[in-house]
């Protein structure tokens, strides 16, 4: 499936910052960067960062913030200079999402509480009469922390159909593949056992994304989720399920290499 501008456009603001700051958290911006375009795109209802019935997205993989400070440029709502300043000093934007920033619903980073907070706020659309829904992005390593299925029983028993998790399944983490760190497969039905509604799409293939999105009920049932199988450094043949490219900062030779693959001039 061949990638949308935008997300060539994120994936290429990716490799331009985390080269510019000497960051890692290159491979898993690169993951996500197919869903973050089809949300901000094709799927969220966000007329601005501060309209009280838009749609709320919370990246609780929050390493991937590059991926999301790619979108928000993208929308207007950040500038060039701001993207600039990424991990620079008294800058909003680190390594990880802060909510004072415009377009940043909540602030998050601390893995496997992102959910809760989406929980929390379905839940507050739900009391407050509002059709806004909300999107969390997880990784699949954050399905290892207690408190994810926790917030996947709430979510369950209090019906937050306006709720739908997005699971970026690209099978690692930080020190490991994630079946040899903990085996959580097969995912899916470990979610429909929790009483979701669930749905298994190619994370990188944007048409499905949406199209799936679109079929589900938001007014009544179940919770949803969004099985996104993915492929980790999506794009940059040497970065692809390579587990270093979690923290590693790319050389020059590497840099041009990167964008060459992935179809950016630099």
């Amino acid at each position: 499936m061949a990638q949308t501008k935008s997300a060539l456009e994120i994936r290429q603001i990716i490799l331009e910052q985390s080269k510019r700051a000497r960051v890692g958290h290159i491979g898993s911006g690169l993951s996500v960067a197919d869903i973050v375009a089809s949300l901000y795109d094709r799927v969220m209802s966000i007329t601005a960062p501060d309209d009280p019935d838009r749609d709320r997205f919370v990246l609780s993989k929050g390493h991937a913030a590059l991926a999301l400070y790619a979108a928000l440029f993208l929308k207007g709502w950040i500038t060039r200079e701001d993207l600039d300043t990424y991990c620079g000093d008294g800058s909003l934007l680190g390594v990880h999402p802060e909510s004072a920033l415009p377009g940043v619903d909540f602030s998050t980073g601390s893995l496997g509480q992102g959910l809760s907070m989406g929980a929390g706020a379905a839940l507050a659309a739900r009391l407050s009469g509002s059709a806004r829904r909300v999107f969390v992005l997880l990784s699949d390593a954050e399905c290892n922390e207690g408190s994810v299925w926790e917030a996947i029983m709430f979510a369950a028993h209090r019906n937050l159909s306006n709720l739908i998790a997005i699971v970026d399944l690209n099978g690692q983490q930080a020190f490991g593949y994630t079946d040899q760190v903990l085996k959580l497969s097969p995912m899916a039905e470990r979610w429909r056992a929790f009483g979701w509604d669930v749905h298994e799409v190619d994370g990188h293939d944007e048409t499905e994304i949406v199209e799936t999105i679109s079929r589900l009920s938001t007014t009544s049932g179940p919770p949803h989720v969004l099985i996104a199988r993915t492929t980790f450094g999506k794009g940059v043949s040497y970065m692809e399920n390579q587990i270093k490219w979690h923290y590693w900062p790319m050389s020059d030779q590497e840099y041009q290499q990167a964008l060459s693959e992935i179809g950016a001039m630099a």
